[in-house]
């Protein structure tokens, strides 16, 4: 199967992340034109710098929970590219007071972080989805993928407002998957994927000792994968390119984990 992505146009939210760096990329390798967006202009710099050799890209510095901003953005690169063929969430994070410590319960919880964690998750996907789909509603085509969780699937522990924030996502994208196809366009389709469980920047300390070894938390996740192994943050590309594609095409409101068999294993 050929996937061929050239010229075609692609915002990454969070693209100055692991995560978004890794599938802006990937797209970028592949002759797609990227658009990367984050807050953070240092990260974000260093990004397009970085994508720069590899192909066509360039940067916004844009607010996801900011309308303004996101109008003001689309705006833009609908002035150099013409148009917006794909959206990739993936902007998104966890703060420590809506993270518990494994002696603590949810009477610990610190409300005003499990709202920010609420807001930037949950919002910072639905924003940019109204904002930029709106773009591919009035062209009548567009590939949407946000970005879930492994919680969608199951309860995990200490992180309720991550796990929260991550289930609206899903209910949202099977929602929009519906509105887009029978009010604007079938060419329209908004998917999820719910990536297992990859070592990153936000989540090395709770999986992996200072000498390297395995936490208790990593140990109980190997457990219940059936791959016995965490994963490659560049595992997800593929499934983004497909996603984008016309091979996808009969493919809407679907979320797809990707988690070496985590969500399907039930431990015995």
């Amino acid at each position: 199967m050929n996937i061929d992505l050239t010229g075609k146009v692609a915002v990454v939210t969070g693209g100055g992340g692991v995560l978004g760096g890794s599938i802006a990329r990937s797209l970028v390798e592949n002759g797609v034109r990227v658009a990367v967006l984050d807050i953070r202009r240092e990260e974000l710099e260093r990004r397009v710098a970085e994508l720069s050799s590899c192909g066509e890209v360039m940067g916004w510095r844009c607010n996801v929970l900011e309308k303004d901003s996101l109008e003001e953005t689309r705006e833009n690169i609908l002035a150099v590219w013409g148009g917006i063929d794909f959206l990739i969430n993936a902007a998104g994070g966890n703060l420590p007071g809506a993270t518990l410590a494994e002696d603590q319960t949810v009477f610990d919880m610190d409300i005003a972080d499990f709202n920010r964690v609420i807001d930037l998750n949950l919002n910072g996907t639905v924003y940019p989805c109204l904002i930029f789909g709106k773009a591919m509603a009035e062209r009548g085509c567009g590939s949407i993928i946000n970005i879930t969780s492994m919680a969608c699937f199951s309860a995990i522990t200490r992180v309720p407002g991550y796990s929260t924030a991550k289930n609206g996502v899903s209910i949202f994208t099977q929602w929009l998957a519906m509105e887009m196809a029978m009010k604007f366009s079938e060419k329209i389709r908004v998917n999820a994927l719910a990536p297992g469980f990859f070592i990153g920047d936000q989540n090395r300390a709770v999986l992996i000792h200072p000498d390297g070894s395995y936490t208790e938390r990593s140990k109980k996740v190997l457990a219940r994968t059936p791959m016995k192994r965490f994963g490659d943050i560049r595992e997800l590309n593929g499934m983004v390119h497909f996603l984008c594609s016309d091979h996808a095409s009969f493919i809407t409101g679907a979320i797809i984990p990707i988690d070496g068999g985590f969500s399907s294993f039930s431990g015995v």
